[in-house]
């Protein structure tokens, strides 16, 4: 049976359904991303530890030039190694019917009777290799779907330089490949690269490996620590072209599925936060007005009997309501909204089965959060008015002491209309309620900035990235370091215009305690294509000696300009040397270092030696020269500058374009219902006064005028203050956000300050029109009877 209390509260939601809904709809919104992002941190770690687990994927990496099989027992000896798994690890270059430029790969070996120990395949499509038969490869599924290629079909690929014949097997995926991109690169490339299986045997006998391995991967044992048995393999594979090894922490596609859990995580906290904070601010001045209101109610119910716990816990029951509906709704928007990021999640992320788990744990956090905002905000409210006596309690509220305004007061008043003195009296009358009003449109305004910087940002890197900082069409990278000479041979090619020879090289950087697995890169003083480009936009001129590195690396390290970091390189003799740090360049993909490639050359103990080269192309002659550079063996990779571009589009900025979308649409959810609800509070609150005023002769337009000049005058005091907020809003989430492998750039423009203004000026308008149609049906009677 419903008692009296709660059948007061079914009509108090009624009379109040508007403010309600509105409410309601800011914490949905603040709930909907909480329950989003924890629910989709939960689908892909939970989906990542699954099938780690089930499919055995090794926790240390290396890769070598060549060690004969006998050394991977000394290598399952080291102290705290479970179990070792050997192979080899190729570079190949496809020719594939309908693709003008010449595709790459790594083919990776596969036991040719024993099943995979560790890192073990997961069929897709098709069948397994069958053993001991030639000619057969399994695909990788982003390649394959980049492709259109099925189990039956057939590709060519070079190895070694020779042109073979292979059919597809089968379709699988790997929980090494996760994220599937070419070495070093931060991006994928599906269409241009991918990954390849193949027998044991018919990949050593292609490459004179037979017998060998050069590639070798191992799991710990139960409680064993990472460093010492990394280092220990490190120096065990130095005699054998060891090219360093590391744990899963650092293997780049554990890497992209790591920050993309940990940017859901920074963002699973910034904007619920706001949201949160504003409807703690909206159901504040809800149940205020409410309280006020009902003071002679709150004193009958005493008279009969209530209790102040009685009391306090009905007006409480008004919050509740409103964060069960609020977290209901939440729920459901987290989870559609979810359900679409994981959709395309499955885009880049290759997982068996990544499906969205609602975080059960989480709807109970978004329940408790959204319940402690809300009663952080109206507790004290609602036990001050419980604790009146019921004889104070039935007396009307003190008048308002009335006096001019301040604009009066400073001798200008004559100078504004009669409508704008009062709004201006009103204001001031009321500082604390004003605040309260001028802090919730200040935080609608704060987060109308945060999607379109992110935008902007998004749109910043598509431009810097690829046209001031990589100037260059196409980057070629070759098989093995070569003379420089072949340069001349990449430049009788059809349409190329410039050729600038390049030299990278795997290193390690140290810096106090602290060390990256990073490519080192080379530039050159002068040179028309890659440059390093620092925070002010001008171009760093490498040094003849001297380290210029990404600044998101040197944060990392915690190095600055001046510092000397230790060099190690991790091929050839692998020499290590203190360099200074003499440049700090913003770049967006990834980090690297960078040196002159003649400081490369002498670092490495090498000649005039490149291991690629990057061109400027005559678009009109791309075809011919994509044709003519196929019958080139040595070319191991081609990477397009307008494929990464749109590879980006794909992937990070199709990601970030998502939420970004979804945080902007709540955003204008948020500042609607903000303004929305100041609009019909003051309108609740002044019915009496409003009333007297239309009595004693103004027009409607005259007392409407009051309500909007008073909603613009605090509109216009919050404006600036939310366009600081949500500058230093966006500041904090963007740059907690940045991770290695991507870096989004703080931008701001003038969209992003005049969508917010604009925004809040329509809204603003929008309640304005629904306050004056509320005005118009204003009962003057009933808003004049006193109510004492």
């Amino acid at each position: 049976m419903i008692s009296h209390l709660d059948r007061k509260l079914l009509r108090d939601l009624r009379r109040l359904k508007g403010q309600a809904t509105a409410v309601t709809l800011v914490m949905a919104c603040g709930l909907a991303m909480l329950i989003m992002a924890r629910s989709l941190i939960a689908s892909l770690d939970g989906t990542r530890a699954t099938y780690y687990q089930t499919n055995r994927f090794a926790e240390v990496f290396a890769a070598l030039k060549r060690a004969p099989n006998y050394v991977a027992s000394r290598i399952a000896a080291i102290p705290g190694v479970a179990a070792v798994q050997t192979g080899i690890a190729v570079q190949v270059t496809l020719d594939l019917p309908g693709l003008d430029e010449p595709a790459s790969g790594l083919v990776r070996s596969l036991p040719d009777y024993t099943a995979q120990e560790l890192n073990r395949l997961f069929l897709r499509r098709g069948r397994w290799l069958t053993p001991g038969a030639r000619g057969e490869v399994l695909v990788g599924e982003a390649f394959a779907e980049a492709n259109q290629l099925q189990p039956g079909d057939t590709l060519a690929m070079l190895l070694n330089g020779r042109r073979q014949e292979f059919h597809v097997a089968g379709i699988v995926l790997s929980p090494e490949y996760i994220f599937e991109s070419r070495p070093g690169a931060a991006l994928p490339d599906s269409r241009t690269y991918g990954i390849f299986w193949m027998p044991y045997k018919e990949v050593a006998t292609a490459w004179d490996l037979y017998g060998a391995f050069n590639h070798v991967s191992l799991t710990l044992e139960p409680g064993a620590q990472e460093a010492p048995v990394v280092a220990a393999l490190d120096a065990l594979l130095r005699p054998y072209g060891g090219l360093g090894a590391y744990g899963r922490k650092d293997h780049p596609s554990h890497i992209r599925v790591t920050d993309e859990i940990r940017v859901l995580s920074i963002l699973s906290i910034g904007f619920p936060a706001v949201f949160l904070t504003v409807a703690a601010f909206m159901t504040n001045s809800v149940l205020t007005r409410l309280l006020a209101l009902q003071r002679e109610q709150i004193a009958i119910l005493k008279a009969f009997g209530f209790t102040n716990r009685q009391i306090v816990t009905h007006y409480l029951k008004f919050a509740a309501v409103i964060v069960v509906g609020g977290t209901t709704l939440g729920c459901l928007g987290g989870v559609a909204l979810g359900n679409e990021l994981v959709t395309m999640y499955r885009l880049f992320f290759r997982f068996p089965d990544l499906s969205f788990r609602l975080d059960q744990p989480a709807v109970l956090v978004a329940l408790s959060v959204g319940l402690g905002a809300v009663v952080a905000g109206v507790f004290s409210a609602v036990r001050r008015a419980a604790k009146l006596p019921p004889a104070e309690a039935m007396r009307p509220e003190p008048p308002t002491n009335y006096r001019q305004s301040l604009l009066e007061r400073a001798g200008i008043g004559r100078w504004f209309s009669t409508s704008f003195r009062i709004a201006v009296r009103n204001i001031e009358r009321r500082p604390v309620q004003a605040l309260f009003t001028i802090a919730g449109l200040a935080l609608a305004t704060a987060l109308l900035i945060l999607p379109n910087t992110f935008k902007a940002g998004i749109a910043e890197v598509l431009d810097f990235q690829w046209d001031v900082v990589q100037r260059q069409d196409i980057n070629l990278g070759l098989v093995e370091p070569s003379n420089a000479r072949i340069v001349h041979e990449f430049a009788r090619l059809p349409g190329v215009i410039h050729v600038e020879p390049s030299r990278s090289a795997a290193v390690r950087i140290h810096f106090n305690g602290r060390s990256r697995q990073i490519g080192l890169r080379s530039l050159e003083p002068g040179g028309r294509h890659s440059r390093a480009i620092d925070i002010a936009g001008k171009e760093i001129v490498p040094p003849e000696e001297g380290l210029i590195v990404s600044a998101k690396l040197a944060d990392v390290l915690g190095a600055k300009l001046g510092d000397e970091l230790i060099l190690e390189a991790l091929e050839g003799k692998r020499p290590s040397r203190p360099l200074p740090l003499v440049g700090l360049a913003e770049d967006f993909t990834g980090i690297a270092a960078y040196m002159r490639r003649t400081a490369i050359n002498r670092f490495l103990g090498e000649g005039d030696v490149i291991s690629g080269a990057s061109i400027t192309l005559d678009t009109a002659q791309r075809a011919a020269f994509l044709r003519e550079l196929k019958g080139i063996p040595r070319v191991s990779s081609v990477a397009i500058k307008e494929t990464m571009r749109q590879s980006f589009r794909d992937t990070t900025a199709q990601s970030m374009g998502l939420i970004q979308t979804i945080y902007l649409t709540f955003a204008v959810i948020v500042a609607f219902g903000v303004i929305y609800n100041n609009a019909r509070i003051s309108l609740a609150e002044r019915a009496r006064e409003l009333a007297t005023l239309r009595v004693i002769g103004l027009t409607l337009r005259e007392v409407g005028a009051i309500i909007v000049i008073e909603l613009s005058l605090l509109a216009l005091v919050a404006l600036p203050l939310g366009l600081l907020m949500g500058t230093g809003l966006a500041t904090g989430i963007i740059q907690s956000v940045n991770t290695e492998t991507v870096r989004i750039p703080l931008v701001f423009t003038s969209y992003t300050y005049t969508f917010a203004a604009l925004v809040v000026a329509a809204a603003s308008a929008v309640s304005a029109v629904v306050v004056l149609r509320k005005l118009k049906q204003l009962d003057l009677i009933g808003a004049l009877k006193a109510p004492e």
